[in-house]
């Protein structure tokens, strides 16, 4: 398994996600009332497919092992890049989760909050996942000895076989394209 490879292509789903989000947010704009079922539903995407799984990944096995083997900038990447990018997404969602509490508590105003959060949390996700495809995991394959990659690659296999067996990425993929027949059309 390729690790990396693998966390790539889990960018394309959040990305599409992303999208989902986006066009939630256009409805909202043009006055339409909040769908609170189907932003459940993204943020349960976020939460669990982009932040406990696909974050998981990156956080306890890929960015563990440049924390360890690439010295202080491996350290600096993470520490001060990745991981406070992490939480800032996740700020994004607490916010937006709060946002969404207060519209339905009848807070019209909170509306734009709404707007706000998600729409925050897209265009950091969009760089984050950029700088991720092309700065990160590049600096990583170039500069991991290949012990360690290969010991991230069985690692992410053991992990993906677990959330196999959970149905994490036929549930999240299928919820994924139902709420894209949705938005999208």
């Amino acid at each position: 398994m390729d690790s990396i490879n693998l966390m790539m292509e889990e960018h394309q789903y959040i990305l599409r996600m992303l999208t989902v989000v986006r066009k939630a947010c256009i409805h909202i704009m043009n006055g339409e009332a909040i769908n609170y079922e189907d932003f459940d539903r993204m943020i349960d995407f976020i939460r669990n497919y982009s932040d406990v799984h696909h974050h998981g990944k990156e956080e306890k096995l890929l960015f563990n092992e440049m924390v360890e083997h690439l010295g202080n900038l491996g350290s600096k990447m993470v520490n001060q890049g990745m991981l406070v990018e992490h939480d800032m997404g996740r700020l994004y969602i607490h916010e937006l989760i709060s946002s969404l509490e207060r519209t339905k508590q009848g807070n019209e105003e909170s509306r734009i909050d709404v707007i706000a959060n998600a729409i925050s949390y897209t265009h950091h996700m969009i760089r984050h996942i950029e700088k991720e495809d092309k700065v990160i995991y590049t600096f990583a394959q170039k500069h991991l000895p290949e012990d360690i990659l290969n010991k991230v690659n069985q690692d992410t296999a053991d992990f993906e076989n677990s959330a196999h067996e959970k149905g994490i990425q036929e549930h999240y993929i299928s919820l994924l394209k139902a709420l894209e027949k949705k938005y999208l059309v």
